[in-house]
């Protein structure tokens, strides 16, 4: 079953519109609205770094079926400067891409460079692995970065704890992320870029639930999960998924952050989650591997050299409509770039893909009967 909502003028600069909600979880079907177009959720959305993802142009990342792409606070203040961005109109003219963008905070460099930083209440220091320079960034310089890159969506500076990590360790980074959402809300300086805050606690469910609860009262324009992926496992990030999004505002989108595999997805939409993202489709195009409904293949194997079906049959990209799996599996083992071009155009395009079936599921009522498989056993992928 499925329970449909009516749609209003969507004129504002953000909205979130539900359309559909699943009546047996908490999956839901919406309308993002931003200043560069509306994302139809649930959505996955491609990882774009440093203003480009990986391998592939603007036109053949659109052709994916993508609508919102995602680059970093941290990777390109190092290089080229925001101040460059910014000169050249914003990141959507800098990297010519009209769709929505958001930027992570920075905040997942506090996790991942670990070794190169130090944690204090007014902020993080950084020593860059490119040449060591020292880099201070605080909750209000992450949002002046930002500001000045032009996103639409941005997000609140975050301390992401490790897994594992004690209770005490985690209610610490809980609560300095709490505060310096406080500091990015006052920093915030532009009318046409949406602030998300960002849910921690590691695997923590009360210290997750408190989270939720602490940033909803603050009526952000959306919400993300984050700490997850870190190196737990998957049961673990259903458990946290599970535990938090309910406990997040109805009608503001819902964004999973670092999570791309298909069983994740579901569960996560299963929650209520509307966005994702992840570097896995192009990170596994640079390994040869490619993502064929819900499988993972790689490529290079001896099986695909002599093998001249398309990669999938069924899907409509670029790749699989003009090669064969014989002739991505020679470019691969050739290691010429034209193969993790089309891998990667394939990969994007089967999780956004992916998740559109979803939608189309929900709004039909056939979420549980399409996709219940993967609520219950895990699925290899």
């Amino acid at each position: 079953m499925v329970a449909r909502f009516q749609l209003s003028n969507l004129t504002t600069p953000f909205s979130f519109q539900l359309q559909a909600t699943c009546c047996d979880t908490h999956a839901r079907v919406g309308l993002f609205s931003t200043p560069h177009g509306i994302v139809e959720t649930p959505r996955f959305m491609p990882v774009g770094t440093l203003a480009n993802v990986k391998t592939i142009t603007p036109d053949q990342l659109q052709a994916t079926g993508a609508q919102m792409v995602l680059a970093n606070t941290y990777h390109l203040h190092l290089q080229p400067g925001e101040d460059i961005v910014s000169k050249a109109g914003g990141l959507h003219r800098f990297m010519a891409w009209d769709q929505p963008i958001l930027t992570d905070s920075g905040g997942f460099q506090v996790f991942s460079l670990s070794e190169l930083r130090t944690i204090a209440d007014e902020g993080v220091t950084f020593r860059s692995p490119r040449d060591g320079q020292i880099i201070h960034l605080s909750p209000e310089r992450s949002i002046e970065i930002q500001n000045a890159l032009g996103a639409d969506v941005i997000m609140a500076f975050d301390e992401c704890p490790p897994y594992p990590a004690s209770r005490e360790h985690v209610m610490a980074a809980t609560e300095r992320t709490f505060r310096w959402l406080k500091r990015c809300i006052a920093a915030h300086q532009r009318t046409d870029q949406a602030l998300f805050g960002i849910v921690q606690g590691g695997t923590y469910g009360d210290l997750r639930e408190f989270a939720a609860k602490q940033l909803a009262e603050l009526d952000l324009i959306g919400y993300a999960i984050g700490g997850v992926s870190v190196g737990e496992p998957p049961e673990l990030i259903e458990h946290i998924v599970r535990a938090t999004a309910p406990q997040l505002p109805t009608h503001k989108p819902r964004y999973l952050m670092g999570v791309g595999t298909h069983r994740e997805i579901v569960q996560a939409i299963a929650a209520g989650v509307d966005l994702f993202d992840c570097v896995i489709p192009t990170r596994l195009a640079r390994h040869a591997n490619a993502l064929v409904q819900g499988e993972r293949w790689n490529l290079r194997n001896a099986r695909f050299r002599e093998d001249f079906q398309p990669l999938d049959a069924t899907c409509p990209c670029y790749t699989c409509q003009n090669f064969t799996r014989a002739y991505l599996s020679h470019l691969l083992r050739s290691q010429e770039l034209l193969g993790y071009t089309l891998l990667s155009i394939h990969n994007i395009t089967e999780l956004v893909r992916f998740t559109q079936t979803i939608r189309q599921a929900i709004m039909a009522g056939r979420f549980v009967v399409e996709f219940g498989h993967w609520l219950n056993e895990p699925k290899t992928v």
